[in-house]
């Protein structure tokens, strides 16, 4: 994994976000927007509407998340930001807040299934502690899918599994579903 690098989602990197996410915007136009939106704004929005929100916020100075790259080709993506940022998760019954202290969240991965199975997640996860580091965050949470019966299908598995988090030192601190874990890693 030494020859990845990982750069922050800047209007100067929207080309490389575009070109990985695909002409369809990675799981079906989503363009990760499914927990920055109101879900009747995402499915009104569709694929076309989901890509001109994302690269809005982007021209506007807002990093959403994390590029992996090797040789200087993007690989995959990791959504990192403030929870503030988003807005489905702030509403959610099931991935409540803990507590008011201030958290950021990683919401989605998405690894083309042609960079599967090369820990691109791991190190995903990596990066994104450290970009939260550089930024003088102190808490990083994610909301992972517990599989149930051995490996999950991407749509399922777009938030993590946990033993991923695990194995970078996140720490369960909450079981809000059987299918929902949240877990925290806390920067020194």
């Amino acid at each position: 994994m030494d020859d990845l690098r990982f750069h922050p989602l800047t209007p100067e990197r929207w080309d490389d976000f575009e070109r990985l996410f695909g002409p369809h915007g990675a799981y079906g136009g989503c363009w990760c927007m499914w927990w920055r939106s109101s879900r009747a704004e995402f499915q009104v929005r569709g694929g076309q509407g989901n890509k001109q929100a994302i690269k809005e916020l982007v021209e506007q100075g807002v990093v959403p998340g994390i590029l992996a790259y090797r040789d200087g080709e993007p690989l995959a993506w990791c959504s990192v930001a403030p929870r503030e940022d988003f807005a489905s998760l702030e509403r959610s019954r099931v991935l409540k807040r803990l507590d008011d202290r201030p958290v950021w969240s990683i919401v989605c991965f998405y690894i083309p299934r042609r960079h599967e199975g090369q820990g691109l997640m791991q190190a995903l996860i990596q990066a994104a502690v450290e970009y939260v580091r550089e930024l003088g965050g102190r808490t990083v949470e994610a909301y992972p899918t517990v599989p149930r019966n051995g490996k999950l299908p991407p749509v399922s598995s777009f938030m993590g599994i946990p033993a991923v988090f695990e194995r970078v030192g996140f720490v369960q601190v909450a079981r809000p579903s059987q299918a929902k874990v949240v877990l925290r890693y806390e920067i020194e």
